[in-house]
């Protein structure tokens, strides 16, 4: 008898903390390996760095990574943080050139747009106990299932 995993979803609340970040790759790390999907990993992982790191560098307050499983076996890998601007090519938008060569930053978006299987965003506002901001997301393996 066949059996259908339950889905699934984490969050991991983080301080404005520059070591934010690797604490939640890693806690990435064990959650695809318990729930059996290790081949996720270099791609989930790369997106999370890539939005944890936009949200540590771009916003004023604290961040979150949520883990879901998608239908598919995939995963979506989400980062909310409490400022409502949503950056270029989350909302259907053209992300605009790559940086150049030389440059040192300005990648980030571009790696997410190219390795996810599809990416969108959430605007939240801020309604009573909410603390409003935003909720940039990215799907890998499996195919967008949401």
């Amino acid at each position: 008898m066949a059996t259908v995993s339950p889905s699934w979803n984490y969050t991991l609340h983080l301080p404005r903390d520059p070591r934010a970040p690797g604490i939640a790759r890693g806690s990435l790390r064990l959650i695809l390996a318990a729930h059996e999907l290790p081949g996720l990993t270099p791609t989930a992982e790369l997106l999370a760095t890539e939005l944890l790191t936009n949200s540590h560098l771009h916003t004023e307050g604290p961040y979150a990574l949520r883990l879901m499983s998608t239908r598919a076996g995939g995963v979506r890998v989400a980062v909310w943080d409490t400022d409502p601007r949503v950056p270029p090519g989350f909302k259907g938008d053209p992300l605009g050139a790559s940086p150049p060569a030389e440059s040192e930053h300005g990648r980030g978006l571009h790696l997410v747009k190219a390795c996810a299987d599809d990416v969108g965003v959430s605007v939240l506002r801020y309604l009573g106990a909410s603390k409003g901001g935003k909720l940039l997301w990215a799907e890998c393996g499996g195919g967008a299932q949401w």
